[in-house]
């Protein structure tokens, strides 16, 4: 089949390269990709929020699935303009996309679907807000209710800067949640979802502060990995039965079916599982790290959900090895990112064994040499029997490349490999039993498709 995949960030090149092993996949191109990208497939112009464009190209390439990485053409219908046009799509309606594009309304759908979750407010004035913030107490979480390219949310112990990311919201036009602090660690798990079926990957944990041990402001994602040895042997099993299944069957019950990916954000917590936040699109970095390890072919699996058909696929399967992924940033990220300084030694980091370099915010300059074009420019991904020697693998690749000014964090599964992650008791349970099949299967990630 032929594939267009939308998008121009390290997630969308973890998805061509994954899609480019699947021999059912004999055509490939991106739009609008990045320098990265474009070494690998073709890449086209186009903007990929309007959906007569996205559309056009989709036909003029005789495109059988585009999957769509980004949240914004999803919230903006891009996946409705191609379904009407009869091109299957990987990739929500906009209508089943207001899980990501309004926290408000994913809480409507968690309340009514009794899922876990951060008790919360609405706020849409500053005394509103400061009311939530004195109700809830330290450390005070704000989020921006609408799109924030994973950069709208403050999690602080200073409630001046609570106040003022709220007044920041409303002066946009926005609202913001007011949500309770949940402790404990927090996991990433993406469930493939048909309208009716969700079939879920390895979970994944990233790391969203800026600088090392958890400290600086939050940003899109500064690195990640997988499996996690340290999760309870319940916990997908626990995550479908309590989560994704509960929401799918909600979503559709609205008559909004969700197809595509739901990403759940999760924190286990001394009460238990609950649901931080949900993404209607795979998560970056956390893509990177998962789909190097994933072994079934992806384009046959996305094809599939996006046809209604998951309950027909085989389980999947996945390498043994742990997959760790640092993100490289441009000086001045996350406030105020300094694009267009030269990225140097790229080649070097990846004929470094078991290495991968993912780009991101990349392109080229009037000499074709590969120049930062964004705040995230790209992750290395390491791979390796353990996650000591991922980490190794990943670092030995980021330590060749060269930013002026670039940072990246030094602690990326540190606590992990070193054992010191510690999960609430009340965020365990007993493992369903999996049937006979399923044996050889990755044993941290349920292999059961749900369907509701």
């Amino acid at each position: 089949m032929k594939v267009l995949v939308l998008g121009s960030g390290g997630r969308e090149h973890a998805l061509v390269r994954s899609l480019a092993e699947d021999p059912f996949v004999t055509a490939l191109h991106a739009a609008p990709g990045n320098a990265g990208i474009a070494q690998e497939v073709p890449c086209h112009p186009v903007d990929a929020v309007d959906g007569d464009a996205v559309v056009a190209l989709a036909a003029e390439l005789g495109s059988e699935l585009v999957v769509i990485g980004p949240e914004a053409p999803l919230v903006a219908g891009v996946g409705d303009a191609l379904r009407e046009a009869g091109i299957a799509v990987f990739g929500p309606s906009a209508a089943a996309a207001r899980l990501e594009g309004s926290k408000a309304f994913a809480k409507e759908v968690m309340a009514a679907a009794n899922v876990p979750t951060a008790m919360a407010r609405v706020a849409a004035t500053r005394e509103e807000a400061a009311e939530a913030l004195d109700a809830f107490g330290s450390p005070y979480v704000v989020k921006d209710d609408g799109l924030a390219a994973g950069k709208g949310v403050v999690v602080t112990e200073d409630r001046d800067a609570a106040l003022a990311h709220a007044e920041d919201c409303f002066r946009a036009g926005g609202t913001v949640l007011i949500e309770e602090y949940l402790r404990g660690p927090e996991v990433s798990l993406f469930v493939l979802c048909d309208g009716r079926t969700g079939i879920p990957l390895s979970p994944a944990q990233d790391f969203k502060r800026i600088h090392d041990g958890d400290e600086g402001p939050n940003t899109g994602g500064m690195g990640a990995y997988t499996p996690l040895d340290w999760a309870p042997a319940g916990l997908v099993d626990e995550v479908m039965d309590r989560v994704a299944t509960p929401v799918l069957a909600e979503m559709a019950s609205r008559g909004t079916p969700f197809t595509g990916v739901l990403y759940c954000g999760l924190a286990l917590t001394p009460r238990g599982i609950r649901v931080v936040e949900f993404n209607v699109r795979f998560g970056d970095p956390e893509t990177q790290a998962v789909l190097a390890r994933l072994k079934t072919p992806l384009g046959s699996l996305l094809l599939d959900a996006a046809k209604g058909r998951l309950d027909e696929d085989e389980q999947l399967h996945w390498r043994h090895e742990s997959a760790v992924a640092v993100v490289l940033a441009a000086p001045g990220y996350p406030a105020s990112p300094r694009t267009g300084g030269r990225v140097r030694g790229v080649r070097k980091a990846a004929a470094e064994p078991d290495v991968t370099v993912l780009h991101a915010g990349t392109g080229t300059d009037e000499n074709g040499r590969v120049i930062a074009t964004g705040g995230r420019v790209l992750a290395v991904v390491g791979r390796g029997d353990g996650l000591d020697a991922a980490r190794e693998r990943a670092y030995a690749g980021i330590e060749r490349i060269r930013l002026d000014g670039g940072q990246y964090r030094h602690d990326i599964a540190a606590a992990a490999a070193a054992g010191r992650i510690e999960v609430p008791a009340a965020a365990a349970r007993p493992p369903r039993t999996a049937p006979a099949s399923n044996a050889g299967a990755d044993p941290v990630t349920s292999t059961m498709g749900t369907t509701v």
